[in-house]
């Protein structure tokens, strides 16, 4: 039975608004345990991590809370490859989007002492790569992708050692459809795979996945880092960026389905649930539902 644990990070303090620590506990309420059991998991619920709280201060150098947002990723990251480790997927339940440096750091690290090959997935209606210099807000949870490409503080670039985690190769792009002019610039002249929302309009879903995956084989590590924000608000209103134009529910669906289907998943994470802005729960059961077609669950009726 393969193994899986939860890795609860609640706290909101990359964030604008405030919310989204609360966000692994609506998971849980959701059933996210039982629901990936019943994909044929061993699911171990580590417990939620504990780091500082949000000071609610004012941006300092470029950024706002770079020591708190610090200490929560040198936590994520050594739980992350803590679980690795042990030979555990790990699915980090965020919390705001920066904790995604922590998490993904550790599994490059991972990667690179088997010798195997990093490929992740950003689901995010943001591209995340803003720097000190281009940010309007100084919110970190904005420059996640920047800082893991080797572009930001040293505390955040350097989680898994002094060399990037990631090469622009390594990252793809999909659902993006809000992004700030200078970070546009930025990730054309990093040549990052881009499928934004006008690709998918055009290709459609299936065709855009096939894509994305064409070079993903057995010596793959495939990460997804999913943000909820990254679906369309009208079908997930509990997040605190919210962006309209997004993937439909059956388009997201179909996505998890196929990044099941090829087998090379081995880490995640579900990220900028903010239960203070959902209704009813109804974000934190539609992202169970898609965490479980992640983790296996087919509609197909076909054999």
């Amino acid at each position: 039975m393969p193994s899986l644990t939860l890795i609860g990070a609640p706290t909101d303090v990359g964030a604008s608004v405030r919310g989204a620590s609360m966000g692994p506990d609506a998971l849980r309420i959701a059933g996210i345990a039982a629901a990936l059991q019943g994909q044929g998991f061993e699911v171990h619920d580590a417990g939620n991590l504990s780091g500082p709280g949000n000071p609610q201060a004012a941006p300092c150098g470029g950024f706002r809370h770079l020591a708190e947002v610090t200490a929560w990723n040198q936590s994520v990251f050594a739980a992350t490859l803590a679980a690795l480790d042990a030979g555990r997927l790990p699915l980090l339940m965020g919390g705001d989007h920066c904790l995604a440096m922590g998490s993904i750091s550790a599994v490059a690290q991972h990667c690179r002492a088997r010798g195997r090959r990093l490929k992740v997935l950003w689901f995010d209606a943001h591209a995340d790569a803003n720097t000190p210099e281009s940010s309007p807000s100084g919110n970190l949870h904005g420059m996640p992708v920047a800082c893991l490409l080797g572009h930001g503080p040293a505390q955040l670039t350097q989680l898994a050692g002094t060399a990037p985690a990631l090469r622009p190769d390594q990252i793809t792009l999909i659902g993006v459809r809000s992004v700030d002019a200078v970070e546009k610039r930025f990730v054309n002249a990093l040549g990052i795979e881009v499928y934004d929302m006008r690709t998918i309009d055009e290709r459609g879903m299936r065709a855009v996945m096939q894509a994305a995956l064409a070079d993903v084989d057995e010596r793959t590590h495939l990460h997804l880092s999913f943000d909820l924000d990254g679906l369309d608000p009208a079908v997930a209103p509990g997040v605190g960026t919210p962006v309209r134009g997004g993937p439909t529910y059956r388009e997201t669906q179909l996505c998890m389905e196929m990044l099941a289907d090829c087998g090379a998943l081995a880490s995640a994470d579900v990220m900028e649930l903010n239960p203070a802005l959902d209704v009813r729960n109804q974000t934190a059961e539609l992202a169970v539902d898609l965490l479980e077609s992640l983790f296996g669950k087919s509609t197909l009726m076909r054999v």
